[in-house]
Parts: structure tokens; C-alpha cells; sequence
């Protein structure tokens, strides 16, 4: 289990009210959800999620085509080369 951290910080009473209220209604210790919260904003479950979902089944991505501006997709292309190519020493 990783080390845990004592803080303090400061957050707007209602919202803190409302918070705490919320994790009791859950069932939860608010130190918990808020950790959880970080997580999710860091991203930090996103593996764990993605190899939850791969093993549910086969995952199947959905979306409509976009159609490119003519002219605009190739010179952004182009220098997209260009920078690479200057990067690159060539």
C-alpha cells in the first residue's frame, strides 16, 4: 500500500458541506471519494479502465468520417514535414 499524506487546503464551506454530505449519503469516507476524484483527473486509473473494458468483450469504435478542407490538409501537412525534416537536421 503506498504512503498516504496529511494536507490541508482550502475549499469553499457549501461545497465542503455539500461534499461531505454527498460521501454519507454514498457510504464513503470523504478522504476516499476525494482520492478517487484525483485519480480520475490524472488520469491515473486509465489503464486499469482500458484493460477492464478489453476484457468485456470487443470494443468497437463508432464515428463518422470528417472531410478535410481541401488545400488546408496538405500544406499543413507539408510543414508538418518541413519542422520534422529541420528537426531532424535535413
Amino acid at each position: 500500500m503506498a504512503s498516504k499524506v496529511k494536507s490541508s487546503v482550502y475549499i469553499d464551506g457549501e461545497i465542503w458541506r455539500r461534499f461531505k454530505k454527498y460521501a454519507a449519503e454514498q457510504e464513503r469516507e470523504v478522504s476516499v471519494l476525494l482520492e478517487e476524484l484525483m485519480r480520475e483527473e490524472l488520469m491515473l486509473n486509465l489503464q486499469a479502465v482500458l484493460e477492464e473494458l478489453a476484457e468485456q468483450g470487443e470494443i468497437e469504435l463508432d464515428f463518422e468520417p470528417v472531410k478535410p478542407i481541401t488545400g488546408l490538409v496538405s500544406t499543413l501537412v507539408r510543414e508538418m514535414r518541413d519542422e520534422r525534416n529541420s528537426l531532424s537536421g535535413h
